[in-house]
Parts: C-alpha cells; structure tokens; sequence
C-alpha cells in the first residue's frame, strides 16, 4: 500500500489554483493527503483553500520563501505527520497550473510501485493554450507535448523531453527510464529523497528556485536511483516559461529575450551551479570542448545583449564554496560511475 502526499507551493495562484485542485480531487486513486504552502500570497490564495478545501494542510510563509525551501517544508512535514508503519510514502510535487487527468495517480502508481528502484517519475505532460482574458479565460488542452522528461545534451543543455512535439507519433508511447522528471509534476519516492538530503534540504535552498529540478535528478542519478516516464499517465500544464527539445543555439537566446530579469538571472546562476555540484571529472573532461563553446556563446551573448544577467556571476561565486562541500558529500556518496552516467549526454 502507498500513500501520496501532495504538495503545493503557492504565490498569487488564484488564477490556475482553483482548476488543479478539482483535478486533484477527482483523483480515482484516494490515498493521498493535500498540503498548500504558501509563500505570502496577497491574492486569497489560502482563504479558497480553507474554503473549498478543508482537508488539505495549510502551511503559510509570512515572506516568499521560493521554490525549494517552500517544498522542502512540505516533504518535511509529509515524512514526520503523514509516514506510516508498512506503508510506502510518495510525494507528488506540483506546480498549481498542473492539470490532472483523473486516472494520473492510479497509473502512475501502478508502474512506480513494482519498480523499487524508481526513485522519481512522470507521466506525460501536454500544454493547455490559453485563451482570452479576465472571466472570459479558458484553457484548451492540446496534443502539444510539455514535457516526458529531463534530456541532458553533451554541451550540458537540459531540455524537457519532446517539448514542441505533437504527441501524435507514437515516439513516446512507452514506458522507460529517463535521466529525471521536471519539477513541474515529479513524484517522488520518499526513502530517495531521504537518501539524497543534504541536512533537511531535499530541493537545494541555494538555487531558490529554477533548475533545482535538473539537480535532483542528477543527485538521484548518483546515487544510483532511476527516474520513469509513465506515458499512460496523463497531465496538462499552463507553463509561462516554454521552448523546444529540438532548438539551435539561436532557438535559446530568442526564449531568453522572452523572459524576465529575474528568470534569466536565476537560470544562468543555477546552471553554472548545477554544473559545479554534480559533475564528474571524467566526464567534465571529456566533453569540456562542447560545454566550453556553448558557454562561451552564451556568455557573450549576456555581455551584449543582456548585461543586467552579468550580476548572476558574482552571485555564482558567493555560492561556489558552498556548492564545491556539497559536491564533496555527493561524490562520496555517488554508487554510479561516470562511465554509466555518460549515456544520458546525448
């Protein structure tokens, strides 16, 4: 038997919030418990909740807290008032523009719970396109694919998995094992998160939000746990931040330009941190010439065309030292070799 529990990170998400906790609660799979955490919303956020939800657990943060640290509270608070004797505990984390299908937990479930070694998993995420404005807006659900998936590249470029693609190839029809899950809607197996936490962090606190994802399922990676894309398992996704699996270098920065100082400060920091943190030497070594000139043409880029990112750099470095002990802790923990890692740099 296994139970869910199912956390929310909230900020002003009154717009999507309302439709993702009626997917959730027409869930056919019922073991599962809600946890809200709230990161100082000023929009009414808690007070539908208590309303329409009272069940669910109400964790509220008088500041914005981000991301990780946000999540980081619920896992804690599901691992000490939710585990029970003889249970397996999952944690569903989810953004709250997710929309599920109803049968999303049941078949994913299904497939994750004869797997042990399934540390994370996803089923398919497909993209709701907006339309209209204010009372007149309405999402329509598309066969657009959002994500199956974390896809590393050699030069180290993460992407979602078939992003872009219309899911009507058959391509990703079957059930396999990824490199990781986006953090948008990842269930997580409890013990894996125990087993890959630096002190009470799951999410690493120092990203605060973006491309914390990419460093769980490479910590998981690690540490020699797997990560499954479910396709049976259905879900849809308001993403605001959206690009393609198949994008050229010119692809990248036009998706930058769309996006705000804050976003891309945060996502070129973080990357260079994900790399300092998890990479093994033999495999930096080896691909170093395609990371190198991949780096260097986004750097560039930064200088000229978006110097405000530039402070992301002094930033990096003020973390580096605390980034290289938490490096120390994950190499000498890591059970999978650089070679066995190697295939997933495609």
């Amino acid at each position: 038997m296994s139970h869910v529990a199912i956390t929310i990170v909230t900020w002003n998400s009154m717009r999507y919030l309302p439709e993702a906790l009626a997917s959730i609660k027409a869930q056919t799979f019922r073991d599962w418990s809600l946890l809200i955490i709230d990161n100082a919303s000023t929009d009414g956020v808690v007070d539908f909740v208590r309303a329409n939800h009272p069940k669910a657990m109400i964790i509220r943060n008088t500041q914005n807290l981000g991301f990780c640290r946000a999540h980081n509270q619920g896992i804690a608070y599901a691992k000490a008032q939710l585990a029970r004797d003889g249970e397996e505990l999952f944690v569903l984390v989810t953004n709250p523009d997710i929309l599920l299908e109803p049968d999303y937990l049941e078949k994913l479930l299904d497939s994750v719970e004869r797997r042990p070694e399934v540390g994370s998993a996803s089923g398919k995420l497909l993209k709701v396109r907006e339309r209209g404005e204010g009372e007149l807006r309405e999402g329509e659900r598309t066969e657009i694919i959002d994500t199956t998936g974390i896809k590393p590249y050699k030069n180290r470029r993460f992407v979602e998995r078939g992003a872009g693609e219309m899911d009507d190839t058959g391509r990703y029809g079957k059930t396999e094992e990824v490199f990781g899950v986006s953090g948008a809607l990842a269930l997580y197996r409890l013990s894996a998160l125990e087993d890959v936490a630096n002190g009470n962090e799951y999410f690493d606190e120092d990203f605060f939000v973006y491309k914390e994802d990419l460093d769980l399922a490479w910590r998981l990676r690690l540490r020699g746990w797997s990560a499954l894309f479910v396709p049976r398992a259905k879900a849809y996704h308001y993403r605001a931040a959206y690009g393609r699996d198949q994008a050229s270098f010119l692809d990248v920065i036009r998706g930058r330009r769309g996006r705000s100082k804050v976003v891309n400060f945060y996502s070129y920091r973080n990357h260079l941190l994900l790399l300092a943190k998890n990479e093994q030497v033999a495999n930096a070594l080896l691909d170093m010439p395609r990371v190198a000139w991949y780096e260097l043409r986004k750097f560039l880029y930064i200088v000229f065309a978006e110097p405000a990112t530039l402070a992301a750099i002094p930033s990096y470095f003020k973390l580096l030292p605390r980034m290289l002990r938490k490096r120390r802790i994950a190499m000498r923990g890591a059970k999978t070799r650089a070679k066995e890692m190697r295939k997933w740099f495609v």
